[in-house]
């Protein structure tokens, strides 16, 4: 599963600019497909949402940027059979260091210097929860729109690789739209289906014209 910039800033909440900066400082990039230019899409994996819900977590509670970038450069030089620290180790910090538990339980490596361990960054709990998000923005969803007196189902889709949503109408087969947000989306359904149904009433006259003339 793939989720674009906005989707990830959205799971995670992290902001636009948070996202295409730790990817151009080389912090944490797309691993599915890099930017290449004006116009192309950051595309993440779900390890990827975790370390940048791990970064966010860890900003959270004190620690800089400076000292985050510090801690995975050593664990990558001393650990390299671990590809992706921030996805696969449990963190701990006191907002001033960063401790990591490796598979041995009785061993806590300080990545940076000195500190009193106080909290902990649950990794276990921010993947279940982001799994969680990720089930319920995936999940389709039904709206009733009124267009003129008549109310119409609607369903919503989410759109996890492109972002925002796209939207149909089951009663007009063919008649969808999309947004960046369910809003928007809405409204968007509503203008299809006036332009289904002024096509569908120019089809009714146009056939009616054919049977007199025949």
């Amino acid at each position: 599963m793939a989720f674009n910039s906005k989707t990830a800033c959205k799971l995670t909440r992290i902001t636009k600019r948070q996202i295409g900066y730790w990817d151009e400082t080389h912090l944490i990039k797309p691993s599915i497909q890099e930017a290449g230019g004006r116009g192309s899409v950051r595309l993440y994996s779900f390890a990827d949402l975790v370390q940048l819900a791990v970064v966010k977590s860890l900003i959270d509670q004190g620690i800089s940027l400076q000292k985050i970038r510090k801690s995975i450069t050593y664990l990558k030089k001393n650990f390299p059979q671990i590809e992706k620290p921030l996805a696969q180790l449990k963190f701990l910090t006191d907002g001033r260091t960063i401790f990591v538990l490796t598979s041995n339980k009785k061993e806590i490596l300080d990545t940076l210097a000195g500190g009193q361990l106080v909290l902990s960054i649950a990794l276990g709990q921010i993947i279940e929860k982001l799994k969680g998000d990720v089930a319920s923005m995936g999940r389709d969803r039904k709206y009733k729109v009124k267009v003129g007196r008549k109310n119409f189902e609607v369903i919503l889709h989410s759109d996890l690789e492109d972002g925002g949503f796209w939207v149909e109408c089951p009663e007009l087969p063919g008649c969808a739209s999309q947004g960046d947000t369910v809003e928007e989306s809405l409204e968007m359904i509503k203008d299809a289906i006036e332009g289904c149904l002024e096509v569908l009433g120019e089809n009714k006259s146009f056939s009616k014209k054919r049977l007199r003339s025949a």
